[in-house]
């Protein structure tokens, strides 16, 4: 098998009679499920769409979306799932970057796709109905079958897009064999079985949706979550006997705190992966003790590695609990088999074991550049090695610890905000003099987006105007918790904003 098609095709022959989707409504066999996308694939071509091209999604988790992401590949075309809480304009730098022929998006989102901005979609959109009698729905009853294109391991299947510190979001290309290449390295390390029911927490515009894939290979049911709450999660895990779930830390933190596990019936739970950031050991203990039969990993990695790299595994979590090392739950654990890591320093020499560097990638799961930006994919992939900009060491073990994030990027409830594009927004303020913005620790949501700016003499400014200002502009989860006004910002020598120092006075 070397395509996701060819995957859908083994358990549609395989599996046929085993379950597919399942939500409140509707329970859908390898077969049904299959068919449904090869109908689909034939919508997709009276829409304009072949194979080479590309169309964007907006929509909440739902086995609709993921539907439609499997029609594209089925025709050989490279679906883009798009984050919907973004601003219009962002969404259209998104779609004109990958130059999108057709968006299909929720019937929810159509007023959206009404923005001045989208005007270039209005009349190359399909809107996706949450019932029988919608227009897609009966778009399917009547439409032919289309043959599966034949692609090959190297052919585009997706593109994601992830936030850009020049205020520019980068188009990140992945293939079938990207993604495959990552289902079979996490699953050397992760056991899926054809009788799991994964439950898709996460968006899935974002890359976290791929650690899903070593399931997908197994035949696996999947049940998805178009919104997350503690309730709406646990309840879901009681009534479809959920056996794996991906989390942010945010949401199994909230989960936790909430208090209301005890309430439901989540014995079929077997296995949770957090991803996005570490936890503290508090957190982690809360977890084990939560859920006592859960096996419990943290995985890291980046979209463009579709996307995981490394994962810290129950044991290690067990262990560190059990000795007293919380220092352990600091590390993002070990590199997956088939993934290479290395620790390069300043002038590109490799770091001793306990030196902190910039981590190098390579693997069959590492993407072979950013759309459009040739510059930026030549800086960042180096000898066959990807260049991650996270700063970390490995230990004398194997373990790989982080300690920073891409540079400026702020994780806050398991969304990336990277403060270059928040910058360029509020230095468009005709008041503002300089900005920047920093996240600092959160004890839900990880870290919080914060602003520190310097008004133009003779010019006042205020919080709430300058988070009115950002509104339309930027998508909400981006805007800042606070701003702070302040006469000079610290800077180095070079006059470069030295926001360590930002980040250790506003850390409380």
């Amino acid at each position: 098998m070397k395509t996701l098609t060819d995957v859908l095709l083994n358990n549609a022959g395989t599996r046929g009679a085993a379950t597919a989707v399942i939500d409140g409504r509707i329970s859908l066999t390898w077969v049904e499920f299959a068919r449904r996308i090869s109908k689909l694939g034939s919508v997709l071509n009276r829409s304009g769409i072949n194979r080479g091209d590309r169309f964007g999604i907006l929509s909440l988790n739902s086995w609709r979306q993921a539907e439609v992401i499997h029609a594209g590949q089925w025709i050989g075309a490279t679906p883009v799932p798009v984050n919907f809480r973004l601003a219009p304009v962002e969404m259209q730098s998104i779609f004109h970057d990958a130059g999108c022929k057709l968006v299909v998006a929720d019937s929810q989102f159509s007023g959206l796709l009404e923005a001045p901005e989208l005007a270039a979609w209005t009349d190359s959109r399909l809107l996706i109905g949450d019932d029988e009698n919608s227009s897609y729905e009966r778009s399917l009853i009547v439409a032919e079958p289309a043959e599966p294109v034949r692609c090959s391991a190297d052919d585009e299947a997706l593109l994601l897009f992830t936030g850009g510190t020049s205020g520019r979001a980068k188009g990140v290309p992945l293939t079938h064999g990207n993604i495959m290449a990552n289902a079979k390295q996490v699953g050397s390390r992760w056991p899926a079985k054809p009788g799991d029911v994964v439950l898709h927490v996460p968006p899935m515009f974002h890359s976290a949706e791929l650690v899903k894939t070593v399931y997908f290979m197994q035949g696996a049911a999947s049940v998805y979550l178009p919104k997350f709450d503690p309730d709406a999660l646990l309840q879901t895990i009681e009534e479809f006997n959920v056996s794996f779930a991906l989390l942010v830390p945010t949401m199994l933190m909230l989960t936790l705190q909430s208090g209301k596990v005890p309430q439901y019936d989540v014995s079929s739970l077997k296995q949770i992966i957090y991803g996005a950031s570490p936890m503290s050991a508090d957190w982690v203990k809360a977890a084990f003790e939560a859920f006592p039969n859960v096996e419990i990993a943290q995985g890291y990695g980046l979209t463009e590695t579709a996307p995981l790299l490394t994962m810290l595994d129950h044991r290690s979590h067990a262990d560190a609990l059990a000795t007293g090392n919380p220092a352990r739950l600091s590390s993002c654990g070990r590199a997956l088999e088939g993934v290479d890591i290395k620790i390069m320093d300043t002038v590109e020499a490799e770091c001793a074991t306990g030196q902190v560097g910039e981590i190098y990638a390579r693997g069959d799961n590492v993407f072979r550049g950013y759309l459009n930006r040739a510059e930026l994919t030549k800086e960042v992939l180096v000898d066959g090695w990807f260049r991650t900009g996270d700063l970390g060491y490995l230990d004398n073990e194997g373990y790989l610890y982080l300690k920073d994030r891409k540079q400026d990027l702020i994780v806050t409830g398991g969304e990336n905000v990277y403060s270059g594009e928040v910058e360029v927004v509020l230095n468009r303020h005709p008041a503002i003099l300089e900005a920047a913005v920093i996240g600092v620790p959160d004890e839900i949501y990880g870290e919080k987006v914060i602003a520190v700016v310097t008004a133009k003499s003779g010019s006042t400014l205020m919080q709430d105007e300058l988070m009115d200002f950002c509104r339309g502009k930027i998508g909400g989860y981006k805007i800042p918790k606070e701003i702070y006004v302040v006469e000079s910002l610290p800077k180095s020598a070079l006059g470069k904003i030295l926001k360590t120092e930002l980040r250790i006075k506003y850390k409380s």
